[in-house]
């Protein structure tokens, strides 16, 4: 073997080695990053079912109490009641599809209206059975269209949901009357209102933005194309007037339609509830 052939031998495998430590400078940084949005993820995921698990445990509570105060001895969960949520639910996801844009807010913000069967069933079975519809839809959102925000979107309904049905049912569970329902629905619109306004602000898009790795202003500047009374920069008059009235429309119409077709219905689900 000549000089000249060892020469260029020696010359590719520099080449090459050259190549591979570029290759390994350029995929390092982007398998860390991979793995760090993983773990997010994951991370998120976990604080998502620790939500789950505290609101339910606070239903449960609540409907024990309300069971003791008005000498009521039945099981949270019995079968008739664990069909009848399963079919409010299915109702609920199918609600959950059909999402209208606001004209005061981002693309990704939009109305359902699948509060709505959910608070019926609540009235009906207890705050428990409300959270545990609330679980359920959620799953079978997850089943058919998977998540496109990184479950984001998913926590913010279920959580932003159970503040509309837990207080709503709360209210109901200790007066089941006409005046109650109405106190229900306010206040559990109220509370839909400025929890679901407050959990944007502090959680839900900060989270966003770190998942995705999109700056805030970016996010914000998103609000301020489509509402000119969003300020620059400033995440309080982004969730005031671009969250805030989404719940505040989505609380009220639920509560309307509610109070006008509970009644009627009532009947019919407590036969089937087995009243």
């Amino acid at each position: 073997m000549g000089p000249e052939i060892f020469y260029l031998i020696q010359k590719f495998a520099l080449a090459r080695e050259d190549e591979r430590c570029y290759r390994s400078f350029m995929e390092e940084p982007m398998m860390n990053d991979l793995v760090e949005s993983v773990a997010k993820n994951i991370e998120f995921v976990l604080e998502f079912l620790g939500v789950i698990v505290a609101l339910f445990a606070v239903a449960v509570l609540l409907e024990k109490l309300a069971q003791k105060k008005q000498g009521v001895k039945e099981h949270i969960f019995s079968t008739r009641k664990v069909a009848m949520i399963g079919m409010f639910s299915a109702v609920a996801v199918i609600l959950m599809l059909f999402e209208l844009p606001m004209p005061f807010a981002p693309d990704f913000y939009k109305l359902d209206f699948s509060e709505l069967p959910i608070l019926i069933g609540t009235f009906a079975f207890g705050p428990a059975a409300g959270v545990m519809m609330e679980f359920i839809k959620i799953l079978l959102k997850l089943f058919i269209k998977g998540t496109s925000t990184a479950f984001v979107g998913d926590l913010a309904n279920f959580a932003v949901g159970c503040s509309f049905i837990l207080p709503a049912s709360a209210v109901y569970a200790f007066c089941k009357n006409k005046k109650g329902a109405i106190a229900a629905c306010i206040a559990g619109t109220l509370l839909l209102t400025v929890f679901g306004t407050a959990f944007n602000a502090i959680y839900l898009l900060p989270a966003f933005s770190g998942l995705y790795g999109i700056p805030m202003e970016s996010i914000l500047e998103m609000g301020a194309k489509v509402n000119p009374l969003v300020r620059e920069g400033d995440i309080v008059s982004f969730v005031a007037v671009c969250v805030a009235p989404l719940n505040l429309v989505k609380g009220a119409v639920s509560s309307v339609i509610t109070l006008l077709i509970y009644k009627p219905l009532s009947p019919i689900i407590k036969s089937r509830h087995g009243k």
